[in-house]
């Protein structure tokens, strides 16, 4: 006779931290909030925040939610493309350093270690896209410092940078929630008539679900009944977000640029 098991397994869990060594990385991660006359700019934590609501509706069976993760992930693809360029550029100037001298590694001496919490992969690509932003701009401070590039070109590659991460995050900023599942299109209902009006016509395959990302959850809730739609916002989601303050060291007079 076998014996009988009865095991009480708990969730999975991973200690997960993230090191940056540059200002511009952090201010990434922050983002900015609105004030004095400036529209706010969500950083990778409310992109994070706004991924684990498009999963949520996606795990719902809502075919727009499938559409702009399709979006997001060549969004993401294409972003990792634009810092791979900036990158290889920088190489090129790099290059130039003469064989006689040896530069190390620029790093910050005393860089900032946060933890992460990130449900969704969609997050931790986007991390992985920040982490790439912070090496790039100490490779471009060090560029500048060792004379390879001029701080005009130095200053317009950090911003290039940047800008490439921002537009990622505001393609995210512009999602809303439509409240609609497959089901609602098949028996072509009120609520789906209203959808298309609102948001557009979907592409067929993402309607029967034939295309989804390959980052898309399981359905697991079929139809949304009566009363089950989320009541929260979009500003609340982003309140909610888990966020930790990022402080790193100033750097001494005529070391900005170069080392820290």
């Amino acid at each position: 006779m076998s014996d009988v098991f009865q095991l009480n397994l708990g969730p999975l869990r991973s200690d997960k931290k993230l090191t940056l060594h540059t200002h511009h990385a952090a201010r990434v991660w922050h983002g900015r909030p609105a004030g004095e006359g400036k529209n706010g700019i969500i950083g990778l934590s409310g992109f994070v925040a706004l991924m684990n609501r498009i999963t949520r509706m996606a795990e719902r069976d809502d075919p727009y939610a499938d559409l702009w993760m399709i979006q997001i992930h060549e969004k993401l693809e294409s972003s990792k493309t634009e810092l791979e360029d900036i990158k290889a550029r920088l190489d090129q100037s790099m290059s130039r350093l003469p064989e006689a001298l040896s530069v190390g590694e620029n790093v910050n001496v005393h860089p900032v270690t946060l933890p992460v919490f990130i449900n969704s992969p969609f997050g931790f690509l986007a991390v992985y896209l920040l982490i790439a932003y912070d090496d790039i701009v100490r490779r471009l401070l060090l560029a500048h410092h060792t004379a390879l590039m001029g701080r005009r070109d130095m200053e317009i590659w950090i911003n290039a940078g940047g800008k490439v991460l921002r537009s990622l995050f505001g393609l995210a900023q512009r999602y809303k929630v439509a409240g609609v599942t497959r089901d609602d299109f098949i028996t072509n209902n009120a609520v789906a008539r209203e959808a298309r009006e609102k948001f557009g016509e979907l592409p067929q395959d993402i309607l029967e679900g034939a295309r989804r990302s390959e980052y898309a959850p399981p359905i697991v809730q079929r139809r949304l009944r009566d009363g089950q739609h989320d009541e929260h916002s979009d500003e609340d989601i982003l309140n909610s977000a888990p966020d930790v303050e990022i402080v790193l060291p100033e750097a001494s007079i005529g070391e900005r640029y170069g080392s820290f």
